[in-house]
């Protein structure tokens, strides 16, 4: 099984980059996915570093690391990047023999981003097409509010499972839940840091900050 991640990645912190070696291996993931979303719908356009140099700061990154990939599929599409139509193009990658066909994909996403899904393109057809994999920071209480939603917004259908990891539906793909370690880092915070002049040294790879100090971004 795969974890497609996307996300601004604006810039990529070490935040994102714990969190996801954690689910990697708690859900023995053979490989996760990392893609920059060129043009973000949901997201002001302020402060937003160029999308090739958010490319290359992942790109950086994954490389050399086992099991992380870096991929521009949504910088290769033009328009708002949509993402039942990145779902579909990594399926469509698939079936050209670009990718192992025995590799599943998942969607993994942040709570806030799962809370958001409703005003996103075609969502009923995300739960059609992937499952999800919503990353829960702290604890399990967070469960509950994940349950309702589903309940209100998405299907009536979904029943969480004994263990309280996943909800699962007679038609539809299953949502996993994956309680992950919080890590107090985000990209607003480094961004503030930057234009004050603070160090960004450990909140940040190595790689990343040099981009950001060559590029001169966030200033």
């Amino acid at each position: 099984m795969a974890g497609l991640f996307g996300g601004t990645f604006n810039p990529l912190h070490n935040g994102h980059i714990g969190i996801i070696k954690y689910v990697k291996q708690a859900l023995h993931l053979q490989k996760i996915f990392l893609f920059p979303s060129a043009t973000p719908p949901h997201k002001s356009r302020t402060d937003l570093a160029p999308a090739r140099d958010r490319m290359e700061m992942v790109r950086g990154w994954a490389k050399d690391r086992e099991g992380f990939y870096a991929s521009d599929i949504e910088l290769r599409r033009k328009g708002p990047s949509f993402t039942i139509d990145t779902i579909n193009a990594f399926k469509q990658t698939t079936l050209k023999g670009n990718h192992d066909p025995m590799l599943h994909f998942s969607l993994l996403m942040g709570s806030d981003a799962f809370f958001d899904i409703i005003t996103w393109k075609k969502q009923a057809l995300i739960f059609q097409a992937i499952p999800i994999i919503v990353m829960l920071r702290g604890d399990q209480t967070g469960i509950d509010a994940i349950a309702s939603f589903i309940d209100e917004h998405i299907s009536k259908g979904y029943k969480l499972d004994n263990g309280q990891t996943q909800f699962t539906h007679e038609h539809l793909q299953p949502v996993r839940i994956c309680n992950v370690p919080k890590i107090d880092i985000s990209s607003t915070m480094i961004r503030a840091r930057v234009k004050k002049n603070q160090s960004i040294n450990g909140l940040v790879p190595a790689n990343v900050e040099n981009i950001i100090k060559q590029k001169d971004l966030y200033k």
